[in-house]
């Protein structure tokens, strides 16, 4: 790569050379080696800082984006030493090119991996450092320095705290009364009756169940952010599935006429975990009968997938007050709660990335009743074998 350093944007640029291999796409058909593919490149066009320093130390290009993070102006850095012109030190307060020694140090080095490094003021950036050698052994010849911003991993620091702060008040809550009654019932055991006994022992097994929910939530959101989400596929009856949630809400309590079912046959037969999709139609008429108000409807349907691949559509709609519009993009994100506070704000995120880990869709909108309407769509996903 060589950039031309000293002159303004709109005249250095890098150039970059790319070779195809020989016998690979792209090589000519009459058999002659493809030529070399050249690409200039502007080190202002680069996402990330990029400073490069020559082999006496002086700094002789600072990109825009370099300029952006450090707030240092390129002309104050340009043509000075890069220890002035970018005077990093670590978190211990050392500085941190007197103590690496990019030029001086072995000679076998060839960087620095990234790293939180501190400018003055305090302002924070990620900086990793590329030794450009012209053999192995030889002097540094270029210092090629990477920087970044921290606003990324910031954010990505406040949510796992905001998450750690939630799962903490979650499982207070639960573990304070499980604790509680079976300090109490062992301190005191001849004192109560059999009926107040149960009514303890039912009270601790439930908030057990909510621990045990919470800890299947979180399990969930690290198998769904690390992709290891896995499913067991077989033929669901999205249908049935909705019947068995139904019955179960109306053993609870729920009014048996506060639903209404549509189902339109013939429905394809569906490939998909039936645990995970349990997951999806109890959280989402949860949901439905928990924030929603009057007739929750449901209704099942053919519907087209992705890649023309047919599926089977569920929709879930309230008629209750809805979800305001400027909600609506952060429906399935981390921590989103509706009016009414309660739960931990991560049922909806969750069950985004189980539908999209079937390959199939989500959304939300406003119901023909004016309430909060769920649609999902999971394609037929039948195994190769049967094709």
């Amino acid at each position: 790569m060589a950039v031309g350093m000293s002159r303004p944007r709109g005249t250095h640029a890098a150039v970059v050379r790319a070779c195809e291999d020989p016998g690979t796409a792209g090589e000519p058909a009459d058999g002659r080696d493809p030529a070399p593919i050249d690409a200039t490149v502007e080190p202002d066009d680069l996402p990330d800082g990029l400073v490069i320093a020559d082999e006496t130390g002086r700094v002789i290009c600072f990109n825009s984006a370099a300029t952006r993070i450090t707030a240092v102006p390129r002309a104050a850095a340009l043509g000075r030493p890069l220890e002035h012109a970018l005077p990093l030190e670590d978190l211990k307060g050392r500085r941190w090119w007197a103590l690496t020694d990019p030029y001086g140090g072995l000679a076998t080095r060839v960087g620095q991996p990234e790293r939180n490094l501190l400018l003055p003021g305090g302002r924070e950036v990620l900086v990793s450092a590329r030794y450009v050698r012209e053999h192995p052994t030889g002097p540094v010849r270029r210092l090629v320095i990477s920087l970044r911003g921290t606003e990324a991993r910031r954010r990505t620091e406040r949510s796992h705290a905001e998450l750690i702060a939630i799962v903490a008040h979650e499982l207070r809550s639960p573990l304070t009364s499980v604790k509680g009654f079976t300090a109490t019932l062992l301190a005191k055991w001849e004192r109560f009756t059999d009926d107040q006994k149960r009514l303890m022992l039912e009270t601790v097994d439930a908030d057990a169940g909510r621990v045990t929910r919470l800890i299947a939530e979180l399990l969930d959101i690290s198998r769904i952010d690390s992709g290891r989400l896995e499913l067991r596929r077989q033929p669901v009856d999205l249908s049935a599935a909705v019947e068995r949630h139904i019955q179960a809400l109306t053993a609870n309590g729920q009014a048996p006429d506060r639903f209404l079912v549509r189902t339109c046959q013939p429905l394809p037969a569906v490939w998909a975990d039936p645990d995970k999709v349990d997951q999806v139609l109890g959280n989402l008429l949860e949901n439905a009968v928990r924030h929603g108000e009057g007739t929750v409807t449901i209704e099942v349907a053919p519907a087209p997938a992705k890649s023309d691949e047919k599926g089977t559509a569920v929709t879930v709609s309230d008629e209750g007050p809805g979800i305001p519009e400027e909600s609506m993009g952060r429906v399935f994100t981390r921590f989103w709660r509706g009016s009414k506070r309660g739960g931990t704000g991560l049922g909806l995120y969750i069950v985004k990335g189980i539908v999209e880990a079937h390959g199939g869709t989500i959304t939300v909108g406003r119901g023909p009743g004016g309430g909060a309407e769920f649609r999902f769509i999971l394609p037929v996903s039948t195994p190769a074998y049967l094709v």
